[in-house]
């Protein structure tokens, strides 16, 4: 990916103010979550989430997952493996986008996750003809 197409595809990430993530549960269903995320340049997605969620369970057995965000009619979708991380690495992106974090900081289990990606499909059905590219990494 180039730095142009990577730095208008975070811009879109960063505009974005819900997504809804997708994993597996231990019986082998589908399960999803919306979720508040912030986005690193590097286009990986950090969110929050207590580790009594089946959320923090699922992700922490089968960590591939999806993780689709749009505005309008741009989409994002896009999969990659998640991995419980120490806030430490990602505080200023994650608190610079959800400042409000930090009131969470004292919730019983508070966790984080990152997502780094795998593969990524932005679609732009507002364009004539619709826009869709797709990345791989």
């Amino acid at each position: 990916m180039s730095p142009p197409e990577s730095a208008k595809l975070h811009g879109f990430m960063a505009a974005c103010d819900l997504a809804v993530v997708g994993y597996v549960s231990d019986q082998g269903m589908p399960q999803s979550a919306v979720l508040a995320f912030a986005v690193t340049p590097d286009l990986e997605i950090v969110f929050d989430t207590v580790r009594n969620s089946r959320k923090y369970r699922n992700l922490k057995a089968r960590p591939q997952c999806s993780v689709v965000m749009w505005i309008g009619e741009i989409t994002v979708q896009y999969e990659g493996i998640a991995e419980e991380t120490d806030l430490d690495r990602y505080k200023e992106v994650y608190f610079q986008k959800l400042p409000d974090g930090r009131d969470r900081l004292s919730w019983p289990g508070i966790t984080y996750f990152v997502v780094r990606p795998k593969w990524i499909r932005y679609s732009d059905f507002h364009a004539r003809p619709p826009q869709i590219e797709e990345f791989s990494f």
